[in-house]
């Protein structure tokens, strides 16, 4: 089974304490990186906390949600190895896992209802990546990080 680690600012708690209870409820072990009210927090401290999992292999993916799921994903993506996509819908979620292999859902929480969230999390969950032909591609991403660390360096 999947571990996921799962993390939210204050515009996402109440979703992730929904989605917490949904993905226990399905037996997929899930590590909890905060936060825990509606104060006001700055997401790149949660946004790092799920990444780091994902990026040493804590963490088989990730979850993450702020207001849009873009400051999430921007942040996340910092990380070797993770790739993250801000979705909202059906098409992008199964397309994300499908052509791209993302292994950290950002979601807006701002933006779509309690149902919807659990069925967007578990069809993520759920679907497998094509490889083939998108291998190379996400393979081409990975050499793009690997030259980006050296030359940062």
């Amino acid at each position: 089974m999947l571990k996921v680690a799962i993390a939210s600012d204050h515009r996402g708690v109440h979703i992730k304490d929904r989605l917490i209870q949904a993905l226990e409820a399905h037996e997929f072990p899930v590590s909890d990186e905060g936060t825990d009210s509606e104060k006001s927090v700055d997401y790149p401290d949660y946004a790092q906390q799920v990444a780091r999992k994902v990026s040493n292999g804590e963490a088989d993916r990730g979850i993450l949600i702020c207001g849009t799921g873009i400051g999430m994903a921007i942040t996340a993506n910092k990380f070797p190895r993770v790739r993250a996509a801000s979705c909202y819908d059906e098409v992008m979620v199964e397309m994300s896992r499908r052509h791209n292999d993302v292994n950290i859902l950002c979601l807006p929480g701002d933006m779509i209802g309690d149902r919807t969230v659990d069925e967007l999390v578990l069809m993520w969950l759920n679907t497998e990546f094509d490889g083939g032909r998108h291998s190379d591609r996400v393979n081409k991403i990975s050499a793009l990080e690997s030259m980006s660390s050296k030359h940062s360096a």
